[in-house]
């Protein structure tokens, strides 16, 4: 499989080159030239299968013979090492828990995967170090921490939003040290991208430093999302009724995946996108008119972007036919207020202690089959992307229960947390440069 830019000004890469590269030269996200249509005997067929087996089916034709069959299976072995229950909260929504990797997010998966391709990379082509710098707006810097913590040659470096993500999401990326160094950027989320994204455009860093990114911009880190679809697919409560996706949408990455399964064959009726009030996406299938904007502050915040990345290769699915991609996306966004009372509903129903961005989830779905004309004939199915631990203190005032620490983060609750402060893309560009001499 080759891979092409977005912006159409660089020349076409295979799989490993995208993942090494991360973003194409022209600053265009890479985006597969063929999208493979799976056999209707394996989608029909998908409960005789295993996790493992689903995987290596969905992703190989992607992948290619960058990596060995053999190596390949292994990586998805490794990558996926925990489950994805689904929970049935009425009889019509349930909701497909995602936090059941080493750093309780969904971003576990791709980063899994990401990391894996890259060492395996590094193993094949010893290439030399390698330096990973991402931004996070909360779960995807914990989760690719902990996918890289320790891997040979491979330094880390995590831009995230001064004061804008969780407490524990902040101690899952600076209580790590060794190869892992946390950047406090004096600004949003969409700063922190803006850096990332002019340090793989810089020619100087480019001439000296070997440079990738472990965003949803990364191929690897993308694609592989598409995994959880087919099995949540496989391991759906109603398998006579169509199914709709509710994906609590920040940077369009995991809802993006989701559509490519559909377009590989996975008969998924809808997806909706839903968002909280940073709504460009909702604002744009209104209107029509794509209009970014600065990203604002919520209790749901790794979905406070503002310009996501990410929807450039939702559109260009879709060839950039706007009513064709209506057809399968709607989207919805969510005051702070309403997430909280989701919050109380979810809880009132059944007990269930859902996180901020899985309320919105929930939201996105209720009305979205409120809307059809024979809701019976649906299962909706809502993501819950991240353990409500991650949102402790905002989930418990909101409910007023307390929720039980997983013992996997109990740990890192009295380690001190180590980071530097960053204001200004000139000081990136010194600390890259000064950390190769």
């Amino acid at each position: 499989m080759e891979y092409f830019s977005l912006n159409y000004n660089a020349r076409d890469v295979g799989f490993l080159e995208a993942v090494t590269k991360g973003l194409a030269p022209d600053r265009g996200l890479y985006f597969p030239k063929q999208i493979p249509k799976l056999e209707q005997d394996f989608i029909d067929n998908l409960d005789q299968y295993s996790d493992h087996e689903i995987a290596y089916e969905v992703i190989q034709q992607y992948v290619g013979e960058d990596i060995s069959s053999n190596d390949l299976k292994k990586i998805i072995q490794d990558t996926l090492s925990f489950n994805f229950p689904i929970i049935e909260i009425t009889d019509k929504i349930a909701l497909l828990e995602l936090f059941h990797g080493p750093t309780l997010a969904f971003k576990d998966v791709g980063a899994r995967f990401m990391a894996r391709c890259l060492s395996y990379n590094n193993d094949i082509k010893k290439e030399g170090d390698l330096t990973i710098l991402v931004a996070t707006s909360g779960d995807t810097g914990g989760a690719v921490a902990d996918g890289f913590y320790k891997v040979k040659g491979i330094d880390v470096i995590i831009l995230y939003p001064k004061g804008k993500v969780s407490d524990i999401q902040e101690r899952q990326l600076t209580t790590l040290g060794e190869n892992i160094i946390p950047l406090e950027v004096d600004g949003t989320f969409d700063d922190c991208q803006e850096m990332v994204k002019s340090a793989f455009v810089d020619p100087e860093l480019k001439e000296n430093i070997k440079l990738t990114s472990a965003n949803s911009i990364n191929i690897a880190r993308w694609l592989s999302q598409m995994f959880y679809y087919f099995i949540a697919y496989k391991d759906r409560p109603n398998p006579d009724k169509k199914i709709i996706f509710s994906v609590p949408s920040g940077n369009f990455g995991n809802i993006c995946a989701g559509i490519i399964a559909k377009q590989m064959g996975l008969p998924i009726d809808h997806f909706v996108a839903s968002t909280n009030i940073n709504d460009t996406v909702p604002e744009f299938l209104k209107s029509g008119s794509y209009t970014p904007k600065k990203s604002i502050q919520t209790i749901s915040n790794a979905m406070d972007v503002g310009n996501p990345s990410n929807f450039i290769r939702i559109q260009r699915i879709f060839n950039n036919d706007f009513f064709k991609l209506k057809k399968v996306l709607s989207s919805f966004g969510y005051t702070d207020k309403l997430t909280e009372k989701a919050l109380k509903e979810i809880f009132k129903i059944n007990g269930y202690i859902a996180d901020p961005h899985g309320a919105i989830g929930f939201l996105g779905l209720k009305q979205y089959m409120a809307s059809l004309k024979n809701e019976e004939a649906y299962q909706g199915i809502f993501l819950e992307t991240a353990h409500p631990i991650k949102f402790k203190n905002t989930v418990e005032d909101i409910l007023k229960t307390k929720i039980e620490t997983p013992t996997r983060l109990r740990g890192i609750l009295n380690l001190k947390k180590i980071r530097s402060p960053l204001s200004k893309y000139s000081e990136l560009k010194s600390l890259l440069l000064s950390r190769n001499k």
